[in-house]
């Protein structure tokens, strides 16, 4: 069969791939399930394998197959599978158990192990492939109501881990009542956190590096009642001044300096999340003294979270099911580019490569039709 593989650390070693079929009788217990893949997402994770910025190959091989957003339908499973058959829909989580005591627990995505495993990025074989072979246990089974857009689920699922934690969090407080809500950065994960959120009941305000006008991503923001500011024109300071001070801040923009610029921006009680990865070596200049004072004096709370378990998708479903059915449409208007086949993967990765030119949200191989 057909996959997409890099060489990791060797930059732009993305290519085309004749690997065998997977076996079901190689995953224990008889709970395997094989999966045809429909969908494949590509991110910026992906582009950044290809770069050679990280990822590791599974042991016994050279090469590793990416992709970790996915979409598929069930062809096949193992005898001790009850809940799933043949033709339903799925979508596989990301990261699989490993040694630490969170693993042992399924808190896998709360590891402490240096070594992890995680689809299409660390050791283990992705989904931009035409079948996949997993364990039921980590399949989450999906609506045919929203068979169009569940490949946004795995970026959702980010999402609802970091809502889940915060609201976790807060229970410090005994009661929490939070009204407005920021989002730093308005790409995929921002659009899919703006849309969570208002279904929480937030006001919320999103912020974007490019101005309004001619903007889909703004276009989005506003459809679904939030506002949208670029931080070319205002910082996420300044609209303190337009909007009051944020209960709660989720940061997901790939630009470090501006954490300092939300810290500052928190209400009482507030809690800032962290979702970007940043792994360059920028450095900013920030007012240490009056952020500790307002964090310490203020009870504010920051936390970084990252990938999700099965809970967080299972809530992820539920939001794309209650978003289709409050604001239908909207989240298919997030699919801006669909390519056709995996033989066509030089056509993802340039539009990974040049996403502003391409005004790109979602880009997605269909990999076979629905």
């Amino acid at each position: 069969m057909k996959a997409i593989a890099v060489t990791p650390k060797q930059a732009n070693s993305v290519r085309l791939v004749e690997i065998d079929k997977p076996d079901l009788s190689k995953i224990k217990d008889g709970r395997g399930v094989l999966i045809e893949v429909l969908r494949a997402g590509a991110c910026g994770t992906d582009r950044e394998i290809n770069n050679a910025e990280y990822g590791i190959a599974p042991e016994g091989f050279d090469f590793l197959i990416l992709g970790h957003e996915n979409f598929g339908r069930v062809a096949e499973v193992g005898a001790n599978v009850k809940e799933l058959q043949k033709g339903d829909y799925v979508v596989a989580t990301v990261r699989r158990p490993g040694h630490s005591f969170y693993d042992d627990i399924g808190e896998q995505d709360f590891t402490t192990d240096s070594e992890y495993f995680e689809r299409g990025i660390s050791r283990l074989h992705g989904y931009m492939a035409e079948f996949y072979a997993e364990s039921a246990d980590f399949l989450i089974k999906i609506p045919p109501a929203i068979e169009s857009i569940a490949v946004l689920l795995e970026p959702l699922s980010i999402v609802e881990k970091g809502l889940k934690q915060a609201s976790d969090i807060q229970e410090r407080l005994k009661i929490w009542r939070p009204k407005t809500a920021a989002v730093l950065g308005t790409g995929s994960v921002g659009l899919l956190t703006v849309m969570a959120l208002r279904l929480r009941g937030y006001e919320v305000h999103g912020f974007g590096r490019d101005k309004k006008d001619g903007y889909l991503n703004a276009e989005l923001c506003e459809a679904i009642g939030a506002t949208y500011d670029s931080t070319a024109e205002i910082s996420v300071r300044d609209s303190t001044e337009k909007y009051g001070e944020y209960d709660l801040i989720f940061e997901c923009t790939g630009y470090s300096p501006i954490v300092f610029d939300a810290m500052q921006s928190l209400n009482e009680n507030g809690v800032l999340i962290l979702s970007s990865v940043t792994g360059g070596d920028k450095t900013t200049e920030v007012p240490s003294d009056k952020i500790n004072q307002q964090f310490v004096l203020g009870n504010r709370v920051m936390f970084g979270t990252v990938n999700a378990n099965r809970e967080h998708f299972e809530l992820g479903v539920k939001d794309l099911a209650l978003c289709e059915a409050m604001y239908a449409g909207w989240l298919s208007r997030m699919l801006t580019h669909r390519v056709e086949g995996l033989e066509n993967y030089e056509k993802v990765f340039e539009i990974l490569n040049n996403a502003g030119e391409y005004k790109a949200i979602k880009t997605y191989f269909e990999v076979n039709k629905i």
